[in-house]
């Protein structure tokens, strides 16, 4: 394994971290939304933020399952 490298162990536990800090912000979202929402920039960065963790969930994701030859 190289310096940077994370075992699968550690990918496992990153990906279900990175599940709760998605699932937090959405709760999130929804709450400043639903109080009025008049900080539309905070539910910019918030949604901004929502993204950029769906796409390392994404990488963890696929880096954790194996490709498939049909």
């Amino acid at each position: 394994m190289k310096g940077n490298e994370l075992s699968e162990e550690e990918m496992r536990k990153r990906l279900a971290a990175l599940r709760i800090e998605h699932r937090d912000l959405d709760a999130a979202i929804a709450a400043l939304t639903g109080a009025g929402g008049d900080d539309q920039l905070q539910i910019a960065r918030l949604k901004k933020r929502k993204l950029r963790l769906r796409d390392q969930i994404s990488i963890i994701e696929d880096h954790l399952t194996p490709d498939i030859i049909a």
